[in-house]
């Protein structure tokens, strides 16, 4: 088990309100800089446009810092999963997260066991693992039962909890039920606040270990389900809102938070 860095930790300083926003080489330097011993490149969409040359590049960067890549993209079309498995062999990545649902694409469980038998196997061949991401638009239960019927170790899925809540599963019936099955974790912390005059709630991130993630006995529902397991990375991510005080407060911010979680995670072992 290793713990990494994912875009998402690096949501507005790599955003079009970022005056410079950051690189992909830049956010590699920065998590190997942060202690991190793996990076997660997730939902970025111009690493669709690299050459093969800009991989290699990319890849030798990741090498030079001694950083293990992951790859994680949406959808679960054959033809998109296999363009980012050939992504994957260029970096040398052996797990992509991808989700079930895209804009214009929300495969029922039949179709998605139609479609992933389709792609996995490829993968399996390349050995490389795709993982299936808990969120509010499937039901875990639903997800569970897509990779049980694909029936690949190849396939399995990425915990992360925090998702659910806005489905009203509760996190630890999250973390219960896909234990088995689970090949990467996204750490997150979440928590409920009242807004103004107390007229609703704000769900959204904090600190590590400051919000409703119980991070032990994550961790402990997974060692004991899958003990024999020790390929299964912890990958930092935030929900950081928006901050009133502008750009620079909102990247310290976000800067602190990646350090206190990855900090956090290597004092766990």
């Amino acid at each position: 088990m290793a713990y990494g860095i994912s875009t998402y930790a690096y949501f507005w300083r790599v955003s079009s309100r970022a005056p410079e926003p950051m690189s992909l080489p830049d956010m590699l330097r920065d998590t190997a800089e942060l202690g991190g011993e793996v990076f997660q490149i997730c939902d970025y969409a111009p690493i669709e446009s690299y050459d093969r040359a800009g991989l290699a590049d990319l890849r030798a960067t990741a090498d030079d810092l001694g950083l293990t890549l992951e790859l994680g993209t949406r959808g679960i079309r054959p033809d998109h999963l296999l363009t980012y498995l050939d992504t994957a062999g260029e970096l040398g990545v052996t797990l992509v997260r991808s989700m079930l649902n895209t804009a214009d694409h929300r495969p029922g469980t039949a179709e998605a066991v139609t479609l992933l038998k389709e792609a996995v196997p490829r993968y399996a061949a390349a050995g490389v693992t795709l993982g299936l991401e808990t969120y509010e638009q499937v039901a875990t239960d639903d997800l569970v039962s897509v990779v049980r019927a694909v029936d690949d170790p190849h396939l399995g899925i990425v915990l992360d909890p925090g998702n659910s809540v806005a489905r009203l599963e509760r996190p630890a019936d999250v973390v219960a039920a896909t234990a088995p099955y689970t090949v990467n974790i996204h750490v997150k912390d979440f928590a409920f606040t009242r807004r103004d005059g107390w007229v609703g709630f704000t769900y959204a991130g904090c600190p590590l270990g400051e919000g409703l993630l119980d991070y032990d006995a994550m961790i402990a529902a997974v060692g004991a389900a899958r003990p024999g397991d020790r390929g299964i990375n912890q990958i930092v991510e935030h929900w950081l809102p928006w901050q009133d005080e502008g750009y620079d407060a909102t990247a310290r911010l976000e800067h602190q938070w990646t350090q206190h979680s990855i900090n956090t995670l290597l004092r766990s072992e």
